[in-house]
């Protein structure tokens, strides 16, 4: 692994589902998450994926391609154009640095209407991933 590599995309299914699961997974009971007629009120076309679940998909994103080995250290994002049921986002990685065992991941995460979330990884890489 070296600054300026580019980890394969993954594409991630947004449904109402990964939606609502996620929303009660990590207790999140703000209505907009899994109340579409609440949402609506509230100005928003449909329920929309909360922060939470983004963080933890930008999480397996870099492990699912680093291997069991990688430890997270530093998750730090931000949200954009929101994740609504029915469309699909897409996440993207450049790795910028890597010292000695830790490495540092860009992540991109976009979707139909725009960029979802932003922002970079800290991760301290498996034996021998360093390169």
């Amino acid at each position: 692994m070296r600054p300026g590599d580019e980890l394969p995309p993954l594409e991630i299914p947004v449904t109402r589902t990964l939606i609502v699961a996620g929303a009660i997974a990590s207790r999140d009971y703000q209505d907009v998450h899994h109340d579409a007629e609440a949402a609506r009120r509230k100005g928003s076309p449909d329920v929309f994926m909360n922060i939470l679940t983004t963080n933890g998909l930008v999480g397996r994103y870099i492990t699912d391609h680093l291997g069991p080995g990688a430890t997270l250290r530093k998750v730090a994002i931000r949200l954009g154009a929101p994740n609504y049921p029915g469309d699909t986002m897409v996440l993207r990685g450049t790795v910028e640095t890597v010292d000695g065992g830790t490495a540092t991941v860009r992540v991109v995460g976009a979707n139909g209407i725009g960029t979802h979330v932003t922002g970079t990884v800290t991760v301290t890489l498996p034996t021998g991933e360093t390169g």
